[in-house]
């Protein structure tokens, strides 16, 4: 193994464990959960075996070189994780709309019940 394997699976380790520290805290869901350990995984068998995966995908995908292979699938893993991160501001978004116009429904009927206290006054 080359000294870069080392340092890739001592940060993909390290990255494991702080995915779980954050499950344990509750920072993630179990749907995160699996979503980031699964990928570390990936990681971390890619890291272990980089030049038989890479020629398997090239064969697989039908590419030039093996490095070729290994670079579309991370980018077509960043565009997915991107999508994610896309749904889950609109999901935000979505949520303080709804909530600002609660809030604002809210705030017009307690002002509308002071006026009727102040006229009754």
């Amino acid at each position: 193994m080359l000294v870069v394997q080392y340092i890739a699976l001592v940060g993909i380790i390290s990255l494991m464990l702080y995915v779980l520290s954050e499950y344990g805290k509750k920072e993630f869901d179990w749907r995160d959960l699996l979503f980031w350990e699964s990928l570390l995984v990936a990681m971390l068998i890619i890291s272990l075996k980089p030049v038989e995966i890479s020629l398997e995908i090239k064969r697989i995908l039908g590419l030039g070189r093996g490095i070729d292979s290994l670079f579309v699938v991370a980018i077509g893993i960043s565009y997915l994780m991107i999508f994610r991160v896309y749904l889950a501001v609109d999901k935000a978004e979505r949520e303080i709309t709804e909530l600002t116009r609660k809030l604002a429904i809210e705030l017009e009927e307690i002002n509308e019940k002071l006026e009727e206290i102040k006229k009754k006054d």
